[in-house]
């Protein structure tokens, strides 16, 4: 079965999704006692790593990089494939309720053109994120959450992030977000968290580093 354009990016962000909680965050949690992960060339990786190797979904593959500089790497066929490639015990414990599937026997499925789509949307994200924070003046570090598989930073009791998008927003976007909720609904104020905008709409990073300032702006009173 040929699936839609919608349909390759759903299922590709599905499979990104279960192989970072359940391999990534799951093998670097139990090394390292944390989930973060982030935005890695042509896909996703962990941060501290698993007994010092770093593990990555890039593509359709899981990406191993061995402490020497070595790098193996399989295709992604399920989570149980993937864990035992990467040497880590699947299935995420200890930290939040896993928001996929743990199973480790379902066929995960990696469409190539999404796959780069998401890649090059999240490397866009991360780039805008960190020339948006040095502007603020509060350099923080990116981080991609396997939870909502979205990567962001917070400044200032708001959230400012890149999604792949979700069931929510099909598409992928961008996001502002207050923790105390959008100060009102309008153009900019479009969602029930803050502000969303999808992926046609952003073109350029200095785009996205564009929408985070109105939204930081309008918070401050200083946007119109």
């Amino acid at each position: 079965m040929t699936l839609t354009a919608p349909q390759a990016l759903a299922s590709t962000r599905e499979a990104w999704h279960r192989v970072a909680e359940h391999v990534l965050a799951a093998g670097q949690y139990a090394d390292a006692g944390t989930i973060r992960l982030r935005p890695y060339p042509g896909g996703i990786g962990t941060v501290r790593g698993v007994a010092g190797r770093q593990l990555a979904v890039v593509g359709n593959e899981l990406v191993v990089l061995e402490p020497d500089g070595t790098r193996r790497s399989t295709p992604l066929t399920t989570i149980g494939a993937a864990a035992a490639f990467a040497g880590v015990t699947p299935g995420l414990r200890g930290s939040y309720a896993p928001a996929t599937s743990a199973d480790p026997d379902v066929l995960l499925t990696v469409d190539a053109a999404a796959a780069r789509r998401l890649a090059d949307w999240y490397a866009l994200g991360d780039a805008a994120l960190r020339r948006f924070a040095e502007v603020l003046g509060q350099p923080v570090e990116p981080v991609l959450w396997p939870e909502h598989l979205d990567v962001g930073i917070a400044v200032d009791a708001v959230n400012y992030g890149c999604s792949p998008g979700d069931d929510g927003i099909a598409e992928p976007y961008l996001y502002v977000g207050p923790h105390t909720g959008p100060p009102r609904r309008d153009d900019y104020w479009n969602t029930t968290f803050g502000a969303a905008v999808t992926g046609d709409r952003i073109r350029t990073t200095d785009d996205a580093v564009d929408f985070f300032q109105h939204g930081r702006d309008l918070i401050q009173g200083s946007g119109t």
